[in-house]
């Protein structure tokens, strides 16, 4: 009898970091959690993981680069479970169980960043789980298990822009993107809670702000249509403010006020939050832009013209954010 892992192959998949363009919060639910209505971009900065066959019965994590956390708690293990489980004796292999993987994880996003690192990692691992095990799932059964994971994803099966309702379970792509936008991505060394911002929400008010909701709308609207990168650009100072979890995080973290208060005066550009933070954003018509505007973050820091937050400097990146046209769908770049 051949071996079914002679003929398995390591996969390799790219995990984007994503990014709020706009966050409305449109209501509370009844299962507790916060209706959303927000307009998620993926972003080319990404972790990579590679998987790969092994014998035995026990998944195997390896990290390099940022700092990931605890491995036991990572969710690469719970999307290697998810994907067995949904999987169950249905991979090339079968009638038994799918084999162990040994994964490795190349951290490039930080952690706890409103980026959604983990939750990307795990959508990667969920896909890259089903072709290493040469399975497959239909549609309904991989957004399921994806929704199962955590709220942020299922959007990353999507491989684009799209719009995010609910608490995350609803995802629409958004086709309409049009150029490669740039980004600079700052992400101070300070923890915030996301919990604590969506507590700090509840106590100051009962819905969110309905020119956020109209702003996240409209922007859907475009991007579904047409919208090059240069009037995205120019939209930036409306979604700068078009996130319903600004004010919480500020009575959250009262720092961070004063540094994007001082990172938009350095950049001569609106600055936006992505998610309840700490990552703060700022657009660009080009990567090329971009690169040149991180510079300048740089060196304010080693200058001390921008003051760092905590005890570290902060996370500092330029990126771009990625279309469907020029998506990977996970693959690596």
């Amino acid at each position: 009898m051949s071996d079914p892992l002679g003929r398995l192959s390591p996969v390799v998949r790219h995990a984007p970091a994503k990014l709020n363009l706009t966050l409305a919060v449109t209501g509370r639910r009844d299962d507790g959690y916060h209706a959303l209505h927000s307009v998620f971009v993926p972003l080319g900065l990404g972790d990579r993981l590679s998987l790969a066959p092994i014998g035995g019965d026990r998944d195997t994590l390896h990290v390099t680069g940022l700092d990931a956390g605890p491995p036991a708690d990572n969710l690469v293990f719970r999307a290697l479970a998810a994907a067995r489980a949904a999987v169950g004796g249905g991979w090339s292999g079968g009638p038994a169980p799918a084999p162990a993987l040994a994964v490795r994880l190349e951290k490039r996003i930080p952690v706890a960043a409103g980026l959604a690192g983990g939750s990307s990692d795990a959508a990667a691992t969920l896909d890259g789980a089903l072709e290493a095990w040469g399975a497959e799932l239909d549609e309904t059964a991989h957004h399921a298990a994806a929704a199962r994971l955590g709220s942020d994803v299922p959007f990353f099966l999507v491989g684009g822009p799209a719009l995010v309702e609910g608490r995350g379970e609803h995802v629409a792509p958004l086709h309409g993107l049009h150029g490669t936008p740039g980004v600079v991505l700052v992400t101070p060394d300070i923890a915030v809670s996301t919990p604590d911002v969506f507590a700090a929400f509840d106590a100051i008010r009962s819905h969110g702000d309905e020119a956020v909701r109209l702003s996240s709308a409209h922007l859907a609207e475009e991007l579904r249509a047409k919208l090059s990168a240069a009037d995205l650009v120019a939209r930036a100072g409306v979604l700068a403010s078009a996130n319903d979890l600004l004010p919480a995080t500020a009575l959250v973290v009262p720092e961070l006020v004063p540094f994007k208060r001082a990172l938009s005066k350095l950049l001569h550009r609106p600055v936006g939050l992505s998610g309840s933070g700490p990552t703060l954003w700022a657009l660009y018509a080009s990567e090329a832009e971009a690169i040149e505007g991180a510079g300048s973050v740089r060196s304010a820091v080693e200058g001390g013209e921008l003051a760092a937050l905590g005890s570290s400097a902060p996370f500092i990146a330029a990126t771009t954010i990625v279309g469907h046209a020029n998506a990977q769908h996970g693959r690596e770049p």
